[in-house]
């Protein structure tokens, strides 16, 4: 693996210890794997609750219009739903590819090629991290290598941001209980 990839997996893991805010990460993670990989953006997203839809968890490189341009629902996605089953999967055109859900808003925002990963944690996936690109490109085994990598390490960052979130609400809930029944 080339020292860029490595330097930027270094980075990224940095970050990952130096933030419990999950935005904030994804945030990062997504303007280093896009600057890394000279791609026009990267975007992740995360499943909710239901895990019926996919929501925005950081994205780099891509308009606000393409960023909110509606909702990834799983089930009119064909591509996602290929990818939360932890498979990789390249499109070396999105214009042309039927398993893309917003393939006209792609073309008008310039995107080509793309690639996705699944975001696991703990043996399940919760989201999928799209690596695009302007032109049509073919992207080698060691750069999916190095996306699988770094949709490991944001997989476990988002996990133990959750983790501390609903722990800090869990002891503030303790507080407030203790406070109501000691103090009055």
């Amino acid at each position: 693996m080339s020292q860029r990839l490595y330097k930027t997996i270094y980075n990224i893991a940095r970050t990952v210890n130096s933030s419990l805010d999950p935005s904030e990460v994804m945030m990062a993670i997504a303007k280093e794997v896009a600057l890394t990989m000279e791609a026009k953006g990267c975007f992740i997203r995360v499943l909710d609750t239901r895990e019926t839809m996919l929501k925005p968890g950081g994205v780099y490189g891509l308009s606000e219009r393409y960023a909110h341009k509606g909702p990834v629902k799983v089930d009119k996605s064909r591509l996602d739903q290929e990818v939360l089953q932890g498979k990789v999967v390249t499109i070396a055109d999105v214009r042309e590819d039927d398993r893309f859900q917003y393939p006209k808003e792609a073309s008008e925002e310039g995107l080509v090629s793309l690639v996705v990963v699944p975001l696991n944690a703990r043996d399940k996936v919760i989201g999928v991290l799209r690596v695009y690109s302007g032109e049509v490109r073919e992207f080698s085994e060691e750069e999916l290598d190095f996306l699988q990598c770094i949709a490991n390490l944001s997989g476990l960052a988002l996990e133990n941001a959750r983790m501390y979130k609903a722990l800090k609400r869990a002891s503030e809930l303790a507080d407030e209980f203790n406070y109501r029944v000691f103090e009055d």
